[in-house]
């Protein structure tokens, strides 16, 4: 039933988006983006006249100013969105009632065009010459009548055999294009019989608690469920049809969904944007709920979506595939775990509890310290516990998702995808060159008065430290550059920052670079990282 889940989550999504878009912080936050471009696009026409240096002077401060203010908007929208987790799936009914995936035969009616129009046919009265009169009459005319028509009745009778013979051609014709139509109709209402069939099938055997079928219907629940681009949204399921327990093993989303700047703040008179990180307790407050909104959200899903009572117990494990900083190994702790019965799900009500809090009255298991990667006990071993005969793994975006996973892309596509976007924001990109650090270019910022040279780093290993942001300063001083950008796909430690403070140095991280890229590329990225990467 691959394709019907696709099919259902290709719909989920465009209503989801639909629905976002339509929202008051959507609509906000795209209006700050519009101002922005525009006082971008007046500040560099204003550029081309020397006349007006003063004015361009105005006008790129305002465009400045703008482009931070769509750049904090970007941040609250996430933190929305963060928020929204658990909320923006209870006025969604997850049922998915398998009955509307059935096809009605739908299917035009013949259509044989002119092949279906018989040629008039020949008529005698067409080829009657006419009464002879008057003079003509009287001179022969009965004998100059009888040649007309002796002549006219060979014409007539050559007339019908070749209509005779065109009519039969076409009644040929006619037939083979008949018989076309019917075996094409055959086909297809066999097909849809068929594909009809398997739906029924697919909802009788998970009516019946067959247990591959369970796993099935309940991944396509959860693959209904949109969330913001970069989760990952991958899972494995197991069913155990004598307890009638469904087993999860989520991969939650990492640390650096939380955003690790608080605002960005522009000074005019040193042309520089300040980025002022979050505190670290906050971004781990945030990052903990997060994962208990997550926790709540995948359980309510599967007990909504269970009107067959197919599902009396439930047990999560919520885990997160990352790089442990302090030695850059791959781990994948399990940093959240629940076991519940349906009643004592069914009893909560979620739009009114605090996730966390929830979660902890639910006996489960959650990280005090998930930024720190301290695992928890879970209440199941997935792996020991789950039926290995009905256990399936899911991953929605690699089934699905045809968006550009950064961390997947070859080193000289990625190389193209930042020079293209550095590009496109306006600098003039030199060849990138590969060292210990990652990929590094040289650029040219044309703007008077606040252009020059600029020093770029990009890496997509573990998250970036203070060594790396000393490493770009001397970069840009060797160079004489007046700037240096330090793109990090796997994100930015807080020392980082902190090293900045005084520098002409503009940080990115994972998720800054996906909006920068949806923004000016119109290319929408996501970040995955898969196990040894």
């Amino acid at each position: 039933m691959g394709i019907i889940r696709d099919m259902q989550r290709a719909h989920a999504t465009q209503a989801f988006a639909d629905q976002r878009a339509n929202t008051a912080a959507a609509q906000q936050r795209d209006l700050i983006r519009r101002n922005a471009d525009h006082a971008i696009a007046a500040a560099q026409q204003a550029a081309g006249d020397a006349d007006r240096k003063r004015e361009h002077q105005r006008l790129y401060v305002e465009a400045r100013t703008a482009d931070t203010a769509a750049a904090n908007a970007e941040i609250r929208a996430r933190l929305s969105d963060l928020d929204a987790l658990l909320l923006s799936t209870l006025d969604v009914d997850d049922h998915i009632d398998l009955q509307l995936f059935k096809k009605p035969v739908e299917v035009p009616p013949f259509d044989p065009g002119p092949l279906g129009r018989p040629t008039p046919e020949p008529r005698w009265e067409s080829y009657v010459p006419p009464q002879p009169r008057g003079v003509g009459k009287i001179l022969g005319g009965d004998r100059l009548r009888q040649q007309q028509t002796a002549g006219a009745q060979r014409a007539y009778e050559d007339a019908r055999a070749r209509w005779a013979e065109a009519e039969q051609r076409r009644r040929q014709q006619l037939a083979v294009r008949q018989k076309a139509y019917d075996e094409s109709l055959r086909k297809y209402e066999a097909r849809i019989a068929a594909y009809n069939a398997e739906v029924d099938r697919f909802a009788a055997a998970v009516a019946g608690a067959d247990p591959s079928s369970v796993v099935e219907y309940f991944a396509m629940v959860l693959g209904n469920s949109v969330y913001p681009d970069d989760f990952p949204q991958h899972f494995r399921l197991a069913y155990l049809p004598k307890q009638r327990h469904l087993l999860i093993e989520y991969h939650l989303p990492p640390i650096e969904v939380v955003p690790q700047i608080k605002e960005y703040r522009y000074d005019r008179f040193r042309d520089d944007v300040t980025a002022i990180p979050r505190d670290e307790a906050e971004v781990r407050r945030r990052y903990v709920d997060v994962i208990a909104r997550v926790t709540l959200r995948t359980i309510h899903e599967v007990i909504e979506a269970d009107r067959g009572g197919l599902v009396q117990q439930v047990s999560f494990n919520g885990i997160v595939d990352t790089i442990d900083k302090r030695n850059g190994r791959f781990v994948r702790p399990t940093l959240v775990s629940i076991q519940t019965t349906r009643e004592t799900f069914a009893a909560i009500k979620l739009r009114r509890v605090d996730p966390v809090a929830c979660v902890k009255h639910l006996e489960g298991a959650l990280s005090a310290a998930p930024d720190e990667l301290a695992a928890v006990t879970g209440k199941m071993d997935f792996d020991r516990d789950a039926d290995r005969d009905f256990t399936e793994e899911f991953n929605v975006l690699a089934e699905i998702d045809e968006r550009p996973n950064l961390v997947a892309l070859t080193e000289a596509a990625w190389e193209q995808q930042l020079a293209d976007l550095f590009g496109v924001m306006g600098l003039q990109m030199g060849a990138a060159t590969r060292t210990d650090l990652g990929a590094r270019w040289h650029a040219t910022d044309p703007r008077p008065v606040f252009g020059g040279q600029v020093v770029i780093f990009a890496m997509r290993g573990p998250a970036t430290g203070s060594a790396a942001v000393h490493a770009l300063a001397g970069a840009v001083t060797a160079a004489g550059a007046t700037k240096g950008i330090l793109v990090s796909l796997g994100g930015i430690e807080s020392e980082a920052y902190d090293a900045v403070a005084g520098r002409p140095l503009e940080l990115i991280d994972g998720p800054a670079l996906v909006t920068l890229l949806s923004n000016y590329c119109r290319v929408k990225a996501r970040i995955e990282r898969m196990p040894g990467s």
